[in-house]
Formats: C-alpha cells, structure tokens, sequence
C-alpha cells in the first residue's frame, strides 16, 4: 500500500522526477521525461505496480533531509542494532536517466533489503526478466515473466560501507 502524499520527498534531474517514501520506496518514477509512462507506480496502488524499495529489514525509524540547496536526499534509518544513511539523487543529465541510491553504514549493523519490481505503462506491463551467471563455472540462465525482479539482503557496518 503506498504513503500518504506528505510522506514522500522529490528527487528530479529537471527532465524527470522521482518520489521516494519514508520507508525506502521510490514508488512514482516516469521515464525519461516527466510524460512518459511511470516504470515505478506503487503510488497508484500496490508494490505489484512497479517499485525500488531499499530498506532495513525489520522495525527501523527514519529522519530525513536535503543536502543544502540541492536535490539530493538523504534519509537516515535507524534499528537497534545501528544506523545506515540511504541517498538518492538524479543528477543533471544529457541524454540517459540516472537515479543514484547510495547506502552508507553510520553505525553498528544494519541488514538492508533491496527489492525492484519493474513495470511498465503505470504497472500494466510486467517485463521478462533473465538472470545470467557471472561466474566462471557453466552460466545458468534462468528467465522468468513477473514477480519480484531483483531482491538482495545486505548488512551495513560502521562508519563507511557503501553499496
């Protein structure tokens, strides 16, 4: 279910934009242009119509902020075990949208979830997604239509790790 519209802070490279929730979510993002279809539209009902979520996994509290006169936020996720700083910006672009998210260990431990779910024309396309090995034993390739594209869980430590 998406936030409350309150809950969300903009991110934008001034050709687009993003809204990132307090919970870790960009649940609105139109590419490349502000008229395009969004890829990302949680908002408009559920995490099955597109979303990037990256979060602590568990309980967490949240402050967040811009760096001064800039677009680029910074949200600070607190746990009970530490704190990790998630930043997002788009920076000024010429022909390719960019959106950066950086998640920085600030504190003790902190196991971070990443999940992406792609979707196309406001969550109405589901896109084909293939996984390739990177190894160098036999690859694997697995393709597979829907459901969860990407999902990744990661610890944070200290002052400095970044992913």
């Amino acid at each position: 279910m998406a936030s409350h519209i309150e809950q969300y802070a903009l991110i934008g490279d001034t050709q687009t934009a993003a809204l990132v929730g307090q919970d870790g979510s960009i649940d609105w993002f139109c590419a490349p242009r502000f008229d395009s279809g969004a890829c990302f539209a949680a908002l408009l009902g559920t995490a099955d119509h597109g979303q990037w979520r990256i979060a602590p996994v568990g309980e967490f509290r949240t402050t967040r902020r811009y760096r001064e006169g800039t677009l680029v936020l910074e949200t600070d996720v607190e746990t009970d075990s530490g704190t990790a700083r998630i930043t997002d910006c788009m920076p000024v672009r010429d022909d390719h949208v960019d959106v950066v998210r950086l998640v920085q260990g600030i504190r003790g431990r902190v196991r971070m979830r990443l999940e992406i779910r792609i979707r196309f024309d406001y969550g109405s396309i589901v896109p084909w997604v293939e996984q390739r090995s990177t190894t160098r034993s036999e690859p694997s390739r697995r393709r597979r239509r829907g459901g969860r594209h990407g999902r990744h869980d990661r610890s944070t430590r200290g002052a400095g790790p970044r992913w």
